[in-house]
């Protein structure tokens, strides 16, 4: 298998996005989660591979303040539900058309992938959201403070403290502090009973030992044509997992 092909595109303000695709054939928008990129998430652990073994051509953005893609420093680059509108730039931008294509996400990738079905802005054919429960959804400005709090502490963080872990995976990854305390944001809390408009089969694959963002079982149970399984490992490493590529490919090629 050739080696992901890097291409940009600019979304809907003119930022300029990386585009990571892989394979040929049936289209899957794939979104990373937070401080991560489509490398970290898709391609380094073979994700992206998989799925274009199987029949499908991965497409893998990176999000703005993320991985290659632009990370302006200005505030109006962030207006409320920026990662969700940069998802539609994306799929209007390669003309792909309603339910003609899977959405994949992992976390922050998750919940902008069902912000966005939720709210008909995009009609994916199939939808997998990885590392979400159904707290994750609803306590968006708990888990945003978090992460600004190791934004703002992050020269003063030891390794005892609860920050640390995070800490150490934003420096490890290279991200712009400024843009990703901006991007944190750009999208608020979500209304769970939207989540009743989303027509796509779904599935919901999280860790078994990861509880970051409440249950996945739950948010199984409220999502309206939904499956649920678990795969080995926390919130930080089931994306490590070849597990979860697997349960990925094995819910899209049911066509």
């Amino acid at each position: 298998m050739s080696a992901p092909i890097t291409s940009y595109f600019e979304s809907f303000d003119a930022a300029r996005l990386a585009i990571h695709r892989e394979g040929a054939g049936h289209p899957v928008v794939l979104l990373h989660g937070l401080f991560s990129s489509a490398f970290m998430n898709w391609i380094k652990w073979g994700h992206g591979a998989r799925l274009a073994d199987a029949g499908f051509e991965a497409i893998m953005l990176d999000f703005r303040a993320h991985g290659e893609s632009d990370a302006p420093r200005d505030p109006a680059a962030y207006p409320p539900g920026v990662l969700v509108r940069d998802a539609s730039a994306l799929v209007d931008y390669l003309g792909l058309e309603d339910e003609r294509y899977d959405l994949v996400g992992f976390s922050l990738g998750a919940r902008t992938a069902l912000h966005a079905a939720a709210h008909g802005v995009l009609r994916p054919r199939r939808l997998v959201v990885c590392g979400m429960g159904l707290a994750g959804l609803g306590e968006w400005e708990r888990r945003a403070a978090h992460f600004k709090r190791v934004i703002d502490e992050f020269d003063t963080i030891k390794p005892d403290s609860p920050l640390y872990t995070a800490r150490t995976f934003l420096k490890s990854q290279g991200v712009d502090r400024v843009a990703a305390r901006l991007l944190l944001d750009g999208m608020g809390d979500f209304d769970i009973a939207a989540l009743s408009n989303i027509a796509a089969p779904s599935a919901v694959i999280c860790g078994v030992d990861d509880n970051d963002n409440g249950s996945g079982r739950e948010l199984s149970r409220v999502l309206p044509d939904a499956v649920f399984k678990e795969v080995p490992g926390t919130h930080l490493n089931s994306v490590t997992n070849a597990a979860l590529g697997e349960a990925i490919t094995a819910f899209l090629v049911q066509r």
